[in-house]
């Protein structure tokens, strides 16, 4: 099967690698796929490699050179992907911060306990250097899959800075505190800003082409606290680290329907959605010249389908969405380390 989808998309992938390394831009990328009659697709996709390198989660976690090689075996798998993608581990910033974390063999770390339990600590947080903990080593693999000759993008993967606050305040606490005590809700996103910042400069210094940046949080916001709570700090972001070598791509996997203005409010270059929303409700709110990602189910669909079912919303997808050139399929969040090779297979038809 895979010597088949290798076969098939040989001359697509060929394309995609004489594109990227003709352009001298990441902009000119995200318009030859815009102009692209035949168009790639970028599921979100990683720890299923590891069903092909025999290693474990908990190992990829602490080690740059299994991470490294997991991505490289999907990319291998997979030549007519649109970019490469690093893991989406989203516990290592708050780590970073001193938050406790859960580890398991087959389990993607995630935040144990809040870091705060009173808005007088927030005065008193340190940023953390983009160097601490597993940071380390998720910027050694990046570097790694940067200087690997791909032909495409590498793309890292980061938390945004509402969902980076929500993990170190607890989420509950910090739907409150927007409301009771804005001003200290505002110091705690400064300085989760302030890292994210330090650590995307240490991604795009090793090479990467820009960041799938994850605000889930985001999504439970209205529109107007999304703007001051969420998209005014992704902006932040955005304008300093974006430029013709670097991108960023914005996912949201809420309920986000009436939050488009805010996300593309931010300058971001790309915006990625979950499967809780209709595409066919995004696409005509986002910009022509932007590039939107989504949003096949990743555990019903995906991993719990079976390759016809797959296959079937696959196509119907790209049918429905044709009209919209900036539109590239890709599935509304992580696919499962554990989903079937072969229900992957079935959507590079």
């Amino acid at each position: 099967m895979a010597h088949r989808l290798a076969t098939t998309k040989s001359i697509l992938n060929q394309q995609q690698q004489t594109n990227f390394k003709m352009y001298s831009n990441i902009n000119h990328w995200v318009e030859s796929i815009i102009d692209s009659e035949n168009k790639p697709i970028l599921p979100i996709l990683t720890y299923p490699g590891l069903q092909l390198t025999g290693k474990t989660i908990n190992e990829m976690t602490y080690s740059a050179e299994v991470h490294f090689q997991c991505i490289k075996t999907i990319a291998e798998r997979y030549p007519s992907m649109a970019a490469v993608l690093l893991s989406m581990d989203l516990s290592i910033e708050a780590e970073a911060f001193g938050t406790p974390v859960k580890f398991g063999e087959e389990d993607v770390p995630s935040v144990s306990d809040r870091l705060i339990f009173d808005y007088a600590e927030i005065e008193k947080l340190e940023i953390p250097e983009p160097d601490s903990k597993r940071i380390t080593e998720y910027i050694n693999a990046a570097e790694l899959a940067s200087k690997e000759n791909f032909g495409k993008p590498v793309f890292a993967g980061t938390i945004g800075p509402f969902s980076l606050a929500g993990r170190l305040l607890d989420i509950t606490e910090i739907m409150t505190g927007i409301l009771i005590d804005p001003d200290n809700m505002h110091i705690l996103l400064e300085k989760c800003t302030s890292f994210l910042l330090n650590y995307l400069k240490a991604l795009k210094n090793v090479g990467v082409n820009g960041v799938l940046m994850a605000e889930p949080a985001a999504g439970l916001l209205g529109a107007e606290q999304c703007d001051e709570f969420s998209s005014r700090y992704v902006e932040m972001i955005v304008d300093e680290i974006q430029d013709e070598n670097f991108m960023v791509i914005l996912h949201n996997c809420g309920e986000t329907e009436t939050l488009i203005d805010s996300m593309v409010s931010t300058g971001a270059k790309g915006f990625h959605f979950g499967n809780a929303v209709n595409m066919m409700s995004i696409l005509p709110q986002v910009p022509a010249d932007r590039l939107v990602f989504g949003n096949l189910d990743p555990v019903t669909l995906i991993k719990h389908g079976t390759p016809e079912s797959i296959a079937v919303a696959t196509k119907e997808m790209i049918n429905k969405t044709k009209a919209f050139k900036n539109f590239v399929l890709s599935t509304g969040c992580d696919i499962p380390a554990a989903t079937p090779l072969e229900n992957i297979d079935a959507m590079f038809f």
